[in-house]
């Protein structure tokens, strides 16, 4: 990110609404803007494979699964936060990765202009291209400011985005074992 250029931006949206004096106490807005800018997006800058620092596990019949992880990502057509909770779980074959590196995962991919169905696809493609499980399963529950503030102002909507792979697509009991680890009602 070209944080001089981002600031540059900021200023010029802000006058461009407000004129060419900013109104006192909001001089430092276009810095402060730029800083948000650069941590919303720090997902840019993230090596997605250094994030899979792989165990051998030998509990291949075991689901490994993680729920309520906050996120907070940019919609890509407005610019405006949307914020949620993701759910993710994977049924290892033959490796496994430390626990944290699953909210790593979700957070490298939320901190970029996004579409919520891109995230979920993205976090499943990874750990399946990086772990060959036997299945992935990632549910994504967020709130649009895009939906709550501009257009329609639907206040109380919620997006719900899943991605499901292998036994967690194929096999039914898989499915509602996995739901149910995750927290959803069947």
């Amino acid at each position: 990110m070209n944080f001089e250029q981002v600031e540059h931006g900021s200023r010029l949206i802000l006058t461009g609404i407000l004129g060419e004096n900013l109104p006192e106490g909001m001089e430092e807005s276009p810095t402060r803007m730029a800083k948000a800018f650069a941590e919303l997006t720090k997902g840019y800058t993230v090596d997605i494979s250094a994030l899979f620092k792989v165990f051998e596990h030998d509990g291949k019949d075991q689901i490994v699964a993680f729920r309520d992880m906050r996120f907070v990502s940019l919609c890509e057509h407005h610019a405006m936060v949307f914020t949620g909770m993701a759910s993710v779980a994977y049924l290892p074959d033959k490796k496994v990765i430390g626990a944290s590196k699953i909210a790593r995962l979700v957070n490298a991919h939320a901190n970029r202009f996004q579409l919520q169905e891109r995230i979920a696809s993205d976090v499943a493609r990874d750990l399946q291209e990086y772990l060959s499980p036997k299945g992935v399963a990632v549910i994504l529950q967020a709130e649009h400011s895009c939906m709550r503030c501009r257009g329609v102002k639907s206040e109380s909507s919620q997006m719900v985005t899943s991605v499901m792979t292998g036994v967690f697509r194929d096999n039914q009991s898989s499915r509602m074992e996995v739901l149910s680890l995750l927290g959803f009602r069947q």
